[in-house]
This record gives C-alpha cells, sequence and structure tokens, in this order.
C-alpha cells in the first residue's frame, strides 16, 4: 500500500494455506491509492497500481504442460521402433527427432509454467508466458467486451481454470491460464466491475 511518498513497493500476500496468490493483490501506486478514475480500490478489494506484482500460475499447471508433451512422446516412442522393426530408416529418423523435441518440452515443463502470469496495473491487465518466445500482451480494463471461464478435462481434475479476455481489438483474444478455480473467478469478478465502471466513464 501506498505510503503516501510515491515509493512502488508491490507486495503479493500468500494465502493462509500456503497456496498461490489470488486475485486481491495490494500494490502501491506512484500517484497515490485515490489518484485514478473511480478511486484506488479494486472491487475484490486490491488495490491497483502502476507497479503490480506479477501473479504466478499453480504449481499444478505443470501437470497440465508435462501430460501432453510425455504422451505425445510415447506414441512417438512406439513409433520409432514400429519403424525400425519394419526397416524404414528415414521414417525412423524424422519419428526420432520429434520424439527429441517432445522429449524437450516435457523437460522444460517447469520453467515454461513458471514464465507464465499476470499482474494488475491502474488501467490494464497485462499476461505474459513463453520461455524463448516471449509474449507480453496488455489488455485495458476500458475495451474489455467478453470476460469468461473455461476449464478442460485436464484443469478441471486438477482444479484449474482459464480466464478469456475478449477486447475491442481486431484478434484482441487473451486466456489467462493457470490459476485455481478460485482465483479465477475472483479475478473475472474484480474484472467485469472494472470494465464496467470504466466504460461509464468513472
Amino acid at each position: 500500500m501506498s505510503d503516501g511518498t510515491g515509493a512502488g513497493d508491490a507486495t503479493a500476500p500468500r494465502r493462509p494455506d500456503g497456496g498461490e496468490p489470488g486475485f486481491e493483490v495490494r500494490a502501491a501506486s506512484r500517484r497515490g491509492p485515490d489518484s485514478r478514475p473511480g478511486g484506488g480500490t479494486a472491487p475484490s478489494g486490491g488495490t491497483f497500481g502502476d507497479d503490480g506484482a506479477w501473479q504466478r500460475v499453480s504449481r499444478k499447471y505443470v501437470i497440465v504442460e508435462l501430460v501432453p508433451a510425455l504422451v505425445l512422446s510415447a506414441v512417438l516412442a512406439a513409433a520409432v521402433a514400429f519403424l525400425i522393426a519394419i526397416d524404414v530408416p528415414w521414417g525412423a529418423a524424422i519419428a526420432g527427432f520429434a520424439l527429441f523435441w517432445c522429449l524437450l518440452g516435457a523437460v522444460l515443463a517447469v520453467p515454461t509454467a513458471r514464465a507464465i502470469g499476470y499482474r494488475l496495473r491502474d488501467d490494464d491487465l497485462v499476461f505474459r508466458r513463453g520461455l524463448v518466445w516471449r509474449s507480453e500482451v496488455a489488455v485495458p480494463y476500458g475495451r474489455m467486451q467478453l470476460v469468461d471461464i473455461r476449464q478442460g478435462p485436464l484443469e478441471r481434475v486438477l482444479g484449474l481454470a482459464s480466464l478469456r479476455l475478449v477486447t475491442a481489438a481486431p484478434a484482441g483474444t487473451v486466456v489467462v491460464v493457470g490459476f485455481t478455480r478460485e482465483q479465477i473467478e475472483s479475478l473475472r469478478a474484480g474484472l467485469v466491475e472494472l470494465a464496467e465502471s470504466r466504460r461509464a466513464g468513472l
């Protein structure tokens, strides 16, 4: 929380059970907590600031990254063995090359998941992902048109969910992945209220 001196000191509180931090992020603002339109307090109790802390994905999301890579690796390994057995070396070489990249993806599952995150600023949400080719997208609150929750089968088993943000910009869809269902629901509620207030000019 800002002490009025203008210094930015962003912290993300931990949940009592030791889990990942949720939507309620306290982030200091260089302009003071009441300088943004509509005041400085987020609908769910967090304070939006210029230096919002990065929120990391749940550790369970590593499984979401890992399972597809391992399944595909097993299929490719079987293909390599079969092609070698029927004496098709060029096919085995191609399948072996694909197998190498799948295994590399499995090895990099943890750092890939840790590279995913979002942070809340005064005027937008910033989402980033990617380990080698990093992508970072800012979504202005006032341009959000649709905010909905999605869950795949594996996410449902793990208690995770994704949040799809559709904006007015062409191809303006951002999907925030890797957080618990409770975190995503809280984030959605806060973003919907913020989007409505920004469109109303508050």
